[in-house]
């Protein structure tokens, strides 16, 4: 039975482009009129709702705004034959939570083609515990693996190790058997990231070359960066022949400064990661992949559960750059 009013995480634009998040009460018919309306079970935070909420006009342009890029629930209705009322499903993605209301709240009407099918070995709680951080990093893994970087030809670099991207991605390789390094700017953290499969954790100072140079010595089979900028610029330099890196993150910044020279003397390719605008068929994939073979039990080490009530500071958290691993929201609680 759908509820006639529901809780959403509403941010509001105050004076002086101040915002502000707080609870409130909505009606299905405050929804964007989508063929698909689905009760939320869950959410999770990622760095783009911080920027939402935080009145980001590149990521959100309109406000009064209710952020969430991730939600996982069960259909209420479809008018699309493809999905039907009571099927579990995920929504990451495409517009969700940017211009469109998002999973931040206990129903969404989001369009068919962004719905995927839960696999039958995640729960929907699983699931966002991963989110789009668990998907951009399980991509980024897909590409490493689909351009047979081998296991035993040398170690993959993970940066950005604490956050969401890099602490799930740490995970899989090591369910995969790789040997895993963990660049860092939170050394307190190194028991947790060994917890989750870091054979090795260095401060990310080792990855920040100023030298000039534009090739340093190769030390990393693979890399998957998470934070851009120089950090990004120095992991090209000590890729070995052949390898493959790539990127998804811009924390550390949105430019980078490279010579042709990793590429035409080593050979070393970099791939873009788009978690987005994903084909749904690869998206469907990527959750079966992560409901199987590379479903992995370490990333339970890094989960906080937090009810709608919370949300608000651990997006100051968030964008003080203070967090550590995932936060999951429990729109039942």
């Amino acid at each position: 039975m759908i509820e006639k009013t529901f809780r959403s995480y509403l941010i509001t634009e105050k004076e002086n482009k101040v915002y502000e998040g707080s609870i409130v009460e909505k009606s299905i018919a405050d929804l964007p009129k989508h063929d698909v309306l689905i009760e939320v079970k869950y959410s999770s935070l990622n760095y783009k709702d911080a920027l939402s909420a935080s009145g980001n006009k590149g990521v959100t342009k309109n406000y009064p705004h209710t952020p969430g890029v991730d939600a996982a629930g069960i259909i209420v209705e479809s008018k699309n034959n493809v999905f039907k009322a009571g099927e579990k499903v995920i929504v990451t993605g495409h517009d969700l939570g940017m211009n469109t209301s998002g999973g931040f709240q206990k129903y969404i009407r989001v369009p068919s083609e962004w719905v995927v099918k839960l696999p039958e070995n995640l729960s929907l709680k699983e699931s966002m515990i991963y989110g789009t951080a668990g998907f951009t990093a399980a991509l980024s893994v897909d590409k490493l693996v689909s351009n047979t970087v081998e296991i035993d030809q040398g170690k993959i670099l993970v940066t950005g190790a604490t956050g969401g991207v890099g602490s799930t991605a740490i995970g899989i390789l090591n369910k995969l058997g790789y040997t895993v390094v963990a660049a860092t700017g939170k050394l307190d953290a190194k028991d947790l990231l060994e917890s989750i499969g870091a054979s090795e954790v260095i401060d990310r100072e080792l990855i920040n070359d100023t030298s000039g140079k534009p090739l340093l010595k190769s030390q990393w089979l693979g890399v998957i960066d998470t934070v851009g900028g120089n950090t990004l610029s120095t992991a090209i330099k000590m890729t070995q022949y052949g390898g493959h890196i790539t990127t998804c993150g811009n924390v550390a910044g949105h430019k980078f400064d490279a010579s042709v020279y990793p590429f035409i003397l080593r050979g070393i390719t970099l791939h873009g990661i788009d978690s987005v605008d994903c084909p749904q068929d690869l998206r469907q994939k990527i959750w079966n992949n992560l409901s199987e073979d590379w479903k992995t039990d370490t990333l339970f080490n890094t989960i906080q559960e937090i009810p709608l009530e919370d949300v608000s500071k651990k997006i100051d958290t968030m964008l003080n750059g203070s967090l550590k691993g995932r936060i999951l929201i429990n729109l039942d609680q």
